[in-house]
């Protein structure tokens, strides 16, 4: 018997959703003190704008494919 896989359609490009939780992330982060839990979402906001910037550039249109050599 074959498992069917959930699908859904995202409403927002990966960019948009990435943005989105770094942001939220900063929020929650700016009411703590520092430590530990605060440095955590920080660094979690970091590295979704990083990945947000990752894909946008790997998805851009000026991209070229490598050249063959013949």
């Amino acid at each position: 018997m074959e498992q069917q896989r959930r699908r859904f359609k995202q409403n927002l490009s990966l960019q948009e959703r990435l943005a989105l939780y770094a942001e939220a992330a900063r929020q929650k982060a700016s009411p703590l003190r520092p430590g530990a839990e605060k440095e955590e979402l920080l660094r979690k906001a970091r590295q979704a704008n990083t990945a947000a910037h990752l894909s946008g550039w790997v998805s851009s249109p000026g991209i070229q494919p490598p050249k063959q050599r013949p």
